[in-house]
């Protein structure tokens, strides 16, 4: 676990708190259950998944590491998966229709960033990688 780990861990959950405590849902319905679930969830594996990710983290595709254990033993990219489960909580917690905006412009780059990962992985660890790449999702 690294510093930089716990300072955005930290930052990512005092928005969310703040966001919560500034705007709660006018009322809870199955929606907005079903959006703090997500959010909550997403937040934990989304902390979780950079924890596991360890020092190999990094905002820019490097190949110090292929980290394969965790939940990277089942999905290649699981802060991107995450980091969308919580957005999509928080759309249907503060009911945010205008946040799906979000979702049109992250989707298509979190794409883009996972195959510009991959192919930096694939160029650094080769065989090992497409193996890897082979087992796991998205």
């Amino acid at each position: 676990m690294t510093r930089k780990h716990i300072v955005m861990t930290v930052a990512v959950g005092a928005a969310l708190v703040l966001l919560f405590r500034k705007h709660p849902p006018k009322e809870w319905n199955a929606v907005t259950i079903l959006g703090m679930c997500l959010v909550i969830f997403g937040f934990v594996m989304w902390t979780i998944a950079h924890f596991q990710m360890g020092a190999s983290f990094s905002a820019t595709a490097q190949a110090r590491h292929l980290v394969t254990q965790g939940i990277y033993a089942k999905i290649r990219n699981p802060i991107y998966v995450f980091s969308a489960c919580l957005i999509a909580g928080a759309i249907l917690l503060f009911f945010k229709p205008v946040w799906l905006l979000i979702f049109v412009i992250l989707i298509p780059v979190q794409i883009w960033r996972a195959k510009k990962e991959s192919a930096v992985l694939e160029a650094a660890f080769g065989d090992e990688y497409r193996t890897y790449r082979a087992g796991t999702w998205f």
